[in-house]
């Protein structure tokens, strides 16, 4: 019931009516928040490195994240388009973006989704053992 009512309050949940899709809803949507909040971190800890008292840098990011994502929530965009919309050719974002291409973030971010759609299978398959 706990996480029920904690993941009602972070926004509109799809329910899964086959035993597989279960498992790919924990994967993504079940552990998603952990790896968002993961994300805001690491933004935090940038604003704090450039000067930004943690709690400025906390609303920023909070609010950057907020404000993206109820953008694509409204236009239903996908996420592509819209990056392409906030990137200028040769600006700042396009700089971020690079780093984060360079750094693998696709890749890293598609592995954690995977571990935990695995994990939450193994855990099922656990559970009907005992």
């Amino acid at each position: 019931r706990q996480t029920a009512t904690l993941l009602g309050a972070l926004g509109e949940q799809i329910r899964v009516d086959k035993e597989d899709f279960i498992d790919m809803q924990t994967g993504l949507g079940g552990s998603g928040p952990g790896f968002v909040f993961l994300i805001i971190e690491a933004m935090i800890d940038a604003g704090v490195q450039m000067g930004f008292s943690r709690g400025d840098a906390q609303t920023i990011a909070l609010q950057t994240v907020l404000g993206s994502a109820e953008l694509m929530r409204q236009t239903g965009e996908h996420p592509a388009e819209l990056r392409n919309k906030v990137t200028s050719p040769g600006g700042t974002t396009a700089a971020g973006i690079y780093e984060l291409e360079k750094g693998g973030v696709r890749t890293v971010i598609t592995n954690a989704v995977l571990a935990a759609y695995r994990r939450s299978q193994e855990l099922g398959a656990i559970s009907q053992k005992g």
